[in-house]
Formats: C-alpha cells, structure tokens, sequence
C-alpha cells in the first residue's frame, strides 16, 4: 500500500509541476521551440536526465528508509538522512528545479524559467516556516543536529576537525 501511495503521490506532486505546468507553458505560447543550437538541447536533456534520477532515488529513500511518501499529509515516519540527503536537506526540490532548468534550455522558455523561480521561491517559504519548525517538532534533536551539519540547498564541503 505505501508503494501506491508513494507511486500516486509521484504523479501527482512532481508530476504536475515537471511535466503538466511545463507542458501547458510551452503549449500555451502556439509551439514548443527547441534551441537552434543542438548543444543547448543536449545540456537540457542531461538537466532533466539528472533531476529525474535525483528525484526518483529521493522518492525511493522515503519509501525505503522514511517508511512514508513526499505528500505532506503521508510524510516519512523516519528521519530520512542517507542518499542525497546526506548532502542538502531538500535534494527533491533541487531536483524539479534542475528538471525545469532542463525543460527551460530544451525548449528555450522562459516561462518555465520563471516557474523554476517561482518554485524555488515557494519551497524555500515553505521549508523556513512550515517544514523545518515540524520536523524539529516531531524528530527533535536528530533533527537539529542534522541541520546544522548539512546544508538546506547548497551542499556544505568541510574538512572535519579532529
């Protein structure tokens, strides 16, 4: 059953903003224009290639670890702390961004530059002050500490001290 839930969940978070949003966008404008530099289009599909596999081993960590799915109202049940969250805390939303990036250079549109912003915009109000208050509240000190050791967006490349 988790399966199911992290599979519609899938579909229906990122989904929607990767593939639905971009979609409407680019159709919306008469017709989807591709680069005239084949180059351009190649760098927008390994953005895509990359924030795809990013956000699928995402989703798989939180079913396989977190023992939940990315839907706030089915959150992890599990601090989630390995994978790429071993080096940003919110590698999901670095991911679509990165998708859209791709999406963006692929078809040259600048709309879907600017749900990029929009999105990253949003996810960072969303993390500050709703997110990351809960998980301090429901994973406690784990939760501080892995906080403090590893960055929100940027991963942290430091040298421990001994």
């Amino acid at each position: 059953m988790l399966l199911l839930r992290s599979i519609f969940f899938t579909f229906l978070f990122p989904g929607t903003v990767t593939v639905l949003i971009p979609h409407w966008l680019i159709s919306s404008r008469g017709t989807g224009t591709f680069s005239i530099y084949p180059s351009l289009r190649y760098l927008g599909l390994l953005l895509i290639g990359i924030g795809a596999v990013g956000l699928l081993w995402c989703i798989w960590e939180f079913f396989s670890e977190g023992r939940g799915t990315l839907a706030p109202i089915d959150p992890p049940k599990n601090l989630v702390v390995r994978g790429p969250y071993r080096y940003v805390r919110n590698p999901m939303y670095v991911s679509v961004a990165i998708i859209l990036a791709g999406e963006a250079i692929f078809f040259i549109s600048i709309a879907v530059l600017i749900e990029a912003v929009i999105l990253i915009s949003v996810a960072h109000l969303f993390v500050t002050f709703y997110e990351e208050p809960a998980l301090r509240r429901l994973f406690g000190e784990s939760y501080t500490r892995y906080s403090q050791t590893v960055g929100r967006w940027i991963p942290r490349f430091r040298s421990k001290v001994t």
